[in-house]
């Protein structure tokens, strides 16, 4: 590891488990101080000894990213920590798989508030330290399902689209402060999450179709997210990295 990170302060949210978990683990080991932001706080613990194991610092805080006061509030629990706020990986997301025709107005709402608004109010609780800092990296997990569309999965790839909207605007907002603001678009994850959502033969289905022949790992995006919020990405800001093993090949 590199240690690019050595002396830097982060928050993941949804960071217990699956991708935001791997998340975590690739930052520590380049150095960083890490929040786990996940509204399953035993699950945040868990994420958190790990990243104590490998000798950084860890807070492990039971956050609803989707109320703004307590993305706000647990913000600043960290910069009491810390003392600092040096990256942000908005990562916390969540969808059912479903028809659209069949599913809830009460579920779209769900979906926009935890994919979405969950990235606003995590970003602008983050800006406030980042901006008086003049520094800072703000990374977001979308979706492929955003750039190509996904059949079941509608609204969760309208608020991944949003996401990549909302990035590419506010990189060019804040960029003279010293801020980068990027986004990795994985295709589908092996995640727990997915593998309760999903079938056995439509994870098969999948696999078959990637030109790799496997699903994507936490580590694969997790590899992305720490080269934006690396010094190497400095000079990176406002774009969309699709990580997928080539089953997505849009521009």
């Amino acid at each position: 590891m590199s240690g690019d990170l050595a002396g830097h302060a982060a928050i993941v949210t949804g960071g217990g488990q699956g991708i935001g978990r791997g998340i975590a683990r690739a930052l520590a080991d380049e150095g960083a101080d890490v929040a786990i932001f996940d509204i399953n706080k035993p699950v945040a613990e868990d994420a958190a000894a790990e990243v104590r194991a490998g000798g950084r610092r860890a807070l492990a805080l039971d956050v609803d990213v989707t109320d703004l006061a307590r993305a706000e509030a647990a913000t600043a629990e960290v910069l009491a920590a810390f003392g600092r706020l040096d990256v942000l990986v908005n990562n916390a997301g969540w969808t059912p798989n479903e028809p659209f025709a069949d599913s809830a107005p009460e579920t779209w709402h769900k979906i926009v508030a935890i994919n979405y608004l969950s990235v606003l109010n995590c970003t602008r609780a983050a800006l406030r330290a980042m901006v008086p800092a003049r520094g800072g990296r703000i990374v977001s997990i979308a979706s492929d399902a955003a750039r190509v569309g996904t059949p079941r999965e509608a609204v969760y790839a309208g608020a991944k689209a949003a996401i990549m909207g909302f990035s590419k605007s506010l990189a060019a907002e804040v960029a003279r402060h010293g801020i980068t603001v990027n986004v990795v678009s994985p295709a589908t994850v092996d995640t727990p999450l997915l593998r309760g959502m999903l079938t056995s033969e439509q994870i098969e289905r999948r696999e078959r179709a990637n030109p790799m022949g496997r699903l994507g790992r936490p580590e694969d995006v997790a590899a992305a997210v720490v080269f934006f919020a690396s010094p190497r990405a400095g000079y990176v800001t406002g774009q969309v990295l699709s990580v997928n093993g080539g089953v997505v090949r849009a521009g």
